[in-house]
This record gives structure tokens, sequence and C-alpha cells, in this order.
């Protein structure tokens, strides 16, 4: 197991028992992590909706961006961390804030030393695609004392 995906899973752990973090605020819940791959999950509420009443896209883009930057947080080394640089959305359909479920798998498409790209897909309950994404992410080596 990469160092990474081992201090992922410990933030994940800690956020949900404290209540902090961007995925404990939107309810996400971490249902697979595994080198390169994340897949996030969340039920959104009225809470989540935009003046159309539907979901707001900056959840669907929190969403992506949280499943795609951890997939490639998965495959880092000890000591070395990450930021987005760039998040591209595409949203497919309107998403009811009484739709259900949806699902955001996020996997890396290239990681080097330093930038890394990740795609992301938003699936509801039914399997349906409603906004898909790419990111890069700039990737910042271990900090090596001197």
């Amino acid at each position: 197991m990469t160092a990474g995906l081992e201090q992922l899973k410990q933030a994940i752990n800690m956020g949900a028992e404290t209540g902090i973090g961007v995925g404990a605020l939107l309810g996400m819940t971490a249902e697979t992590l595994e080198p390169g791959r994340v897949v996030f999950a969340l039920t959104p509420d009225a809470r989540f909706a935009n003046p159309l009443g539907t979901v707001h896209g900056g959840i669907l883009s929190t969403l992506l961006d949280s499943a795609m930057g951890c997939a490639v947080h998965t495959t880092l080394p000890d000591g070395a961390s990450y930021t987005t640089l760039e998040l591209k959305v595409n949203f497919v359909r309107a998403v009811s804030t009484e739709g259900g479920r949806l699902t955001c798998e996020g996997t890396t498409i290239h990681v080097g030393r330093r930038v890394a790209t990740a795609e992301g897909r938003v699936v509801d309950e039914r399997g349906r695609l409603v906004a898909h994404g790419t990111t890069t992410c700039m990737v910042f080596p271990p900090v090596t004392e001197q």
C-alpha cells in the first residue's frame, strides 16, 4: 500500500470522527480507496439546491474535485502532497435534490514527479451520467531535511 493511500484513509477516518472537512460537510462517504482509484458518494438534499431547485453545480464540482484529487493522493510517496491546478467539469443533466445517491469515480491518468492528471465521472442511482471532468494537479515532492 502506498504511503499516500494510507494517509488518505487516516484523513478520511479522522474527518468522519471529528466532522471536519468538506467530505463531512457534504456527507460524502468513501466507497472505494485503492491506488489510482477512488469512489465517493453523497445523497443531495434541499440544502444543495441552486435557485432553480436542482443540485448546484458546485456540489458536483466538489464531488469530482475530491474524487479525482484523492485518486492522485493515493499514488503519492510518504511526505509528498498535491494541489489542484485546473478543474474542468462538464454537466450532462440536471440532478434533482430528491434524486437519490450520487456516485463519483476518480481515476488517475498520469502521475509524474511534478504533475498528475485524473478523470472522474458522476452517476445517479440509475447509473446515468450526470457530470464528468478532468483535473491537473501539481505534485510537491517530499521535503528532505538538510
